[in-house]
Order: structure tokens, then C-alpha cells, then sequence
């Protein structure tokens, strides 16, 4: 194990974090739980129906079994959200309020919604789609932020001249496809914070785009880059951050020095903003194939109001633990 998730490990533990686990039937994630509970990195607690609660308790694990009084105050709650007079776009009938009051990630939404948890990991069977949307629907956005998003935690070996591994911060690579310079505002703002929580140490955050202080012209592309760090500075000028700027001279010291002598970061950037998904997803994806002992932990939700974390499908059980101890170090 990396220095970076032992250590996240034991803040994790520091916490005492109740994490709601919605998916009871995957035998990934009950594995996982074990783990957790044995090395006492969080508390976990799975939504249950009476079958799943045999199993659960059976393997020493918490279980919040549903229950029909609290699905009958989901279900009118979710109608109350999701109403025309409450604005929503996506209107609820009161039979498909009902169905989702009886689906357990809804249903751990609600438990979160509460404070009968801390946080929520889910996303072994659901899609990003669903958890974003019972995030949304039930937990909401934090203070000030309008755009949710997430980011990827990268380990990675040295690479500027120290002998102890990197950890980057790669945002946004799950959900918000083409950001607008506001959306890219908020997504700094939000990949800058959750770091702080996560890794313990000072955001220095690279707007990054396929120019460097307008050398590649008056694109549009660079012009958002461009707006977008003017809004960061004027909403959290407390922020180390620059842009637009290429990866290299935001990430050596040497390029920086050549390509922007003035540059704040000079080559130390550790939260790496991408201008699209298309760019961020697929960089994450390279680095984790073309550079051995590589790592990547993620996708982390940022933006909600408590932590939540999306799963990959393919998630193998460590993936899961690393995960839960991210969610469980940001209580």
C-alpha cells in the first residue's frame, strides 16, 4: 500500500464515519465492508430488504432494513421535490415516486438526507447517472456551488526530483461533458476544497488548455479558460491557481520557467482542472495504463453538500476500501 492511502486510512478511521451502502447484493462490496469495519476505517451500514438483512448480519455488518412508513414519507417527500410547483424539470407520478421510494439507493439517499449516515458509496450495479441524480434529488449541492462534478485522486511516482510518490488531482473526468466557464469555476473551486479535505495539503490549481498565456491564439477554448479564472479569483481569491496553461509547464518547474516566467504555481500544480471531460477522462485513462504504479482512486463526487462517491462497475474490492476511506476522510 502507497504511503498516501495509509495514511488517508488512518484520518478515515480518526473520523468514526457511519458510510451508507445501498447495494447489500454485491458480493464486492459486502467484502469490502469487512475490510472496513475490521480495520475500522469507517462504520458500514447497507439498506436492506429482509432477505439481503439474513446475509448482512449474518457476515457481522449493520443493516438499515427498509421499512414501509419510511418509504410511504420518501415517497411523499420525493413528490414534494419533484413537483411543477417546486420547478422541477423531471415531474414525478405518485407510481414512480413510489418505485423509487422502494429502490435502496434511493432509499440510502434518504438515510444520508437525514444524518443516520455520513456518507454514501454506491455505484457497483448503479450507473453515475443514477447516484448524481438520488445525490441531487435528496442531499443536494454544497453552499455556493451550482456545478457537481468529481475528480480522480492519481498516484503516481515521483516525476520532479523528490523520492516519494505524487498525488494529482484529475478534474472533471465523470460527469460534466462540455463546462462553461462558470461551470469550470465551480469546479475548480470544488476540486481545490475536496483536496484539502482528502490529501491534507495546499490546492495549487492549473486551469490547463492547449496554450499558455494566449500562445495558441484567441480560440474560444481559451477564452473560457481565460473567464474562468477570473471568476476563481474574484469568488476565492485565497486560491493558488493559474491559467490558461499547458500540463507541462504546469506540472515542471524548467518548462514553466520557459514558457511563463512569471508563472505562480512555477511548475508545482497538484489539482490539474481539464477544459471538457473528452480531455480529463481520457488523460486519467492514459496515465493508469502508459505509467507503471500508477494509481487511480475515483471517481470522487464533489459539489454535494455531504460526501458521496461513485463507484466504477468494474470497481475490484480494494478499489471500494480505497474509496470509502476518501468518503470517510472528508466527514
Amino acid at each position: 500500500m502507497n504511503s498516501f492511502l495509509h495514511n488517508l486510512r488512518i484520518r478515515a478511521a480518526k473520523k468514526h464515519a457511519k458510510i451508507i451502502f445501498p447495494e447489500a447484493k454485491d458480493e464486492r462490496v459486502l467484502a469490502a465492508a469487512q475490510i472496513i469495519l475490521k480495520e475500522k476505517i469507517a462504520t458500514p451500514l447497507f439498506v436492506c430488504d429482509s432477505d439481503d438483512a439474513v446475509k448482512v448480519k449474518a457476515l457481522g455488518l449493520s443493516c438499515a432494513e427498509m421499512e414501509e412508513k419510511r418509504m410511504d414519507s420518501l415517497q411523499g417527500l420525493l413528490l414534494l421535490l419533484r413537483s411543477e410547483k417546486s420547478g422541477a424539470k423531471n415531474l414525478l407520478t405518485k407510481e414512480d415516486a413510489r418505485s423509487l421510494a422502494r429502490d435502496p439507493l434511493m432509499y440510502g439517499m434518504y438515510l444520508l438526507r437525514l444524518g443516520e449516515g455520513n456518507g454514501l458509496v454506491a455505484g457497483a450495479s448503479y450507473t453515475t447517472r443514477d447516484v448524481l441524480r438520488g445525490g441531487l434529488w435528496l442531499v443536494g449541492k454544497a453552499e455556493g456551488i451550482q456545478t457537481v462534478s468529481s475528480s480522480f485522486y492519481m498516484v503516481v511516482p515521483p516525476f520532479r526530483g523528490g523520492t516519494a510518490e505524487e498525488v494529482l488531482t484529475f478534474s472533471d473526468c465523470a460527469v460534466v461533458p462540455e463546462p462553461t466557464s462558470e461551470k469550470l469555476a465551480d469546479i475548480a473551486i470544488s476540486a481545490a476544497d475536496a483536496r484539502s479535505r482528502i490529501v491534507g495539503d495546499v490546492p495549487k490549481v492549473a486551469l490547463l488548455s492547449y496554450s499558455t498565456n494566449s500562445s495558441g491564439g484567441d480560440s474560444r477554448s481559451i477564452a473560457l479558460v481565460q473567464e474562468a479564472l477570473k471568476l476563481v479569483q474574484t469568488r476565492r481569491p485565497d486560491l493558488s491557481i493559474e491559467g490558461e496553461i499547458q500540463a507541462d509547464a504546469a506540472l515542471i518547474a524548467a518548462t514553466a520557467l520557459r514558457k511563463s516566467p512569471e508563472s505562480a504555481l512555477k511548475g508545482a500544480a497538484n489539482v490539474l482542472i481539464f477544459p471538457s471531460l473528452d480531455s480529463a477522462n481520457i488523460s486519467y485513462k492514459l496515465v493508469s495504463c502508459l505509467c507503471p504504479g500508477a494509481q487511480a482512486l475515483g471517481p470522487i463526487l464533489q459539489g454535494m453538500k455531504k460526501p458521496i462517491s461513485d463507484l466504477s462497475r468494474g470497481a475490484r474490492i480494494s478499489d471500494i476500501v480505497d474509496v470509502v476511506s476518501i468518503v470517510a476522510s472528508q466527514i
